[in-house]
């Protein structure tokens, strides 16, 4: 009943773009593959997955089976995975470039039928390193940061020419570039003039040196392909899962019974479905492709115009990376990199992604009163009831917030999130059928397919990021070569000197344009590597410096003139991608403004005393509402020029905490409100 309505809400489908995620996040185009190799590479796939829930929790739940029936370690020693990590990593990465030639071929528009020859090739070559890895591991070790033998030097070149062609096909140009510009450097650094910050003593004749240092655990095996083989893979896949057992469904459901009837309800609906099912997604075109295709429609529907649908959808799809209890993949770098627990990390994360789709969701407020938008009829919203009645499928990501809580290591958590996805699938199949409550086995329960199709799904998904990890792995690798790191940190500090906002101000740039040309995730690396050590050493706390990197990483999705989420949602509406983009950027406005605050104050990262966190949040909530009355024009009319200017500072004031700003905030917001009321007041907007 509830899909049958929500069908009927979202009626409207011809109105709708298609868009393909690949077109906008990856630079290959699709293998038109043959059936034998569809089969291959879809239990290759799965298989992927496997492997890696076997690597990372088959340990533990062997231990816990030796436990309950005493059997020593009997079990554990007998089934458990005993890998080296420097080989895990390598097995990681060489299975996920298989899957990347075998799915993505050279370019887009020459896709061919079949996989051809040199991309057989290719994926012989990535399984060929993790073979000679395997063959060689103890004098491989034994030799790192020394010269290395003939072999070794092809062993390396092999496998970076594999990262490389990897990383441009599924990634994009712009990270292969910038990957090939440190590469260069680690090289050439040697033609800069003595003295000057990046000159370097390394040359091309260190060949034997500079590629087997830099594709070892060093670089390219170092921590962000680590992170890519333990939480990235273990989070995406219970990202799959938890879509295979249609929760995914469930949570855009309930957004619209919740909020479905109220005004401008189904853009309100975009933003509650941001919150529910972005959080477990790592991609903001994944998010607007997926939960687009349902609220683009509605939202044409009541009257929303296609560049402020496409926006609001674009918008709130992106904020999903800043959702806990899972952020984008970044987070999980970010982790590793400041040493930080991730929750730690995911609470810090709270109040600016509260303030983020407040903002998001006063925006869509606003501009349906400024323009009399109305909701969807309540006949034609799923029922709420029926749905509370299935309020178990939020079950794994309670248990996943709870694991977290407790101290559980995050693979558990997951693999937990993953069983529990299982089970309440099967509590699908609980139906009422003739006035009776019976079981019946469909779509939404999962089996022994389902299962291994999520596990298919979860490693289809990861492919990007293993490259991406392994491209950053490069620029760590030549950092730690070259030192090049410090000598930024070095240059950072005599352009802005011990000005930290300044410093901050730079940074912003510097991320905002890495990310308009590559994956969140690639472009935290690159700048955590680069820039995180500038800020660190002119003072800035090492979380603030992370979480702001990270933050307007998230961002560039919506920023011009590259904003692949907004482009991706102005497909979908058939809207002007400029426009949509501007339009985004003016409703994440606030969350521009935020990271500077927690920067000022780090209370909103909840550093500090609990009334000291609920008075900052709470002052900063009413201030980026005010922002969206002020950038909308509407507070409770239609405003004039003059009381917005001042509703602005008045929103800025109470953003930024301290007692004074908050002060300053609220006599500038009864000064704008009583200009409006009295003096400026537009009798008919």
């Amino acid at each position: 009943m509830a899909a049958a309505n929500s069908q009927a809400a979202t009626a409207d489908v011809n109105d709708l773009g298609q868009i393909d995620v690949e077109d906008l996040e990856v630079s290959g185009g699709r293998h038109d593959q043959r059936p034998w190799e569809q089969k291959l590479f879809f239990w290759l796939c799965a298989g992927f997955s496997a492997f890696h829930l076997w690597v990372l929790v088959g340990p533990v739940l062997v231990k816990e089976i030796d436990t309950a029936f005493g059997l020593g370690q009997v079990f554990y020693r007998a089934v458990a995975a005993n890998i080296d990590q420097e080989l895990f990593r390598a097995i990681h990465l060489a299975w996920g470039a298989t899957l990347g030639f075998g799915f993505y071929s050279m370019a887009k528009g020459r896709g061919t039928k079949g996989i051809p020859w040199h991309d057989w090739l290719l994926m012989l070559g990535a399984l060929g390193c993790a073979v000679y890895m395997w063959r060689n591991l103890d004098d491989l070790q034994m030799n790192q940061g020394a010269v290395y033998a003939t072999p070794d030097l092809v062993y390396s070149l092999v496998g970076l020419v594999v990262v490389f062609e990897f990383t441009r096909r599924t990634a994009g140009n712009a990270l292969t570039i910038i990957v090939g510009c440190f590469l260069l450097y680690a090289m050439f650094g040697h033609v800069f003039p003595e003295g000057s910050p990046l000159y370097h003593n390394k040359s091309l004749t260190d060949l034997w040196f500079v590629f087997p240092y830099i594709y070892s655990n060093l670089g390219v095996f170092g921590p962000t392909l680590e992170v890519s083989s333990t939480f990235i893979i273990m989070f995406t896949v219970f990202a799959a899962f938890l879509g295979r057992s249609k929760a995914g469904d469930y949570f855009n459901n309930l957004s619209v019974a919740l909020v479905g009837w109220a005004r401008g309800g189904p853009a309100k609906v975009a933003v509650l479905s941001g919150v529910m099912f972005g959080s477990v997604s790592g991609s903001s075109v994944a998010n607007v492709v997926a939960s687009g295709a349902i609220t683009i429609p509605m939202m044409r529907r009541v009257g929303y115009d296609r560049n402020t649908a496409g926006a609001i959808e674009a918008t709130s799809s992106t904020g999903g990376q800043l959702t806990p209890p899972v952020l984008g993949a970044a987070a999980f770098i970010m982790a590793e990199a400041t040493g930080i627990k991730y929750a730690e990390i995911a609470a810090a994360a709270i109040i600016p992604c509260l303030l983020f789709y407040i903002a998001c969701y006063a925006h869509c407020d606003l501009h349906a009163a400024k323009h009399g938008l109305r909701g969807l009829p309540r006949a034609e919203l799923p029922r709420l009831m029926p749905l509370l009645m299935r309020v178990y499928m939020l079950a794994p990501i309670a248990v996943l917030i709870w694991a977290f809580i407790t101290g559980y290591s995050a693979f558990l958590a997951a693999a937990l999130g993953m069983g529990l996805c299982v089970v309440v699938s099967w509590l699908n199949g609980f139906r009422n059928e003739d006035g009776s409550l019976r079981w019946r086995r469909g779509d939404d329960v999962m089996g022994g397919r389902a299962i291994i199709e999520a596990l298919e799904i979860g490693a289809k998904d990861c492919i990007q990021l293993v490259a991406v990890c392994a491209a950053a792995g490069v620029i760590v690798g030549v950092i730690a070569l070259t030192g090049v790191g410090g000598r930024f940190a070095q240059i950072m500090q005599a352009i802005a000197g011990e000005n930290q906002l300044l410093a901050m101000f730079f940074t912003m740039i510097i991320v905002t344009i890495l990310g308009m040309g590559m994956p969140t995730t690639a472009a935290y690396a690159i700048a955590a590597a680069v820039v995180a050590p500038g800020l660190q050493q002119i003072g800035v706390p090492k979380l603030v410096a992370h979480m702001f990197i990270f933050y307007f990483a998230v961002l560039s999705a919506i920023t011009p003139p590259v904003a692949v989420a907004s482009f991706a949602a102005a497909g979908m509406a058939r809207g002007d991608p400029w426009k949509t983009s501007w339009i985004a950027v003016k409703m994440g406005l606030a969350t521009f403004l935020v990271p500077f605050m927690f920067f000022y104050s780090p209370v909103l990262l909840g550093q500090g005393s609990f009334w000291e966190i609920a008075h900052t949040f709470t002052t900063a909530a009413v201030g980026v509402w005010l922002l969206a009355c002020a950038t909308e024009g509407w507070l409770t009319e239609a405003m004039s020029p003059i009381p917005r200017v001042i509703l602005a500072a008045a929103a800025i004031a109470l953003i930024t905490p301290g007692a004074a700003t908050d002060a300053i905030g609220a006599g500038l917001a009864g000064l704008a409100w009583a200009l409006q009321h009295f003096i400026f007041r537009v009798r008919h907007a």
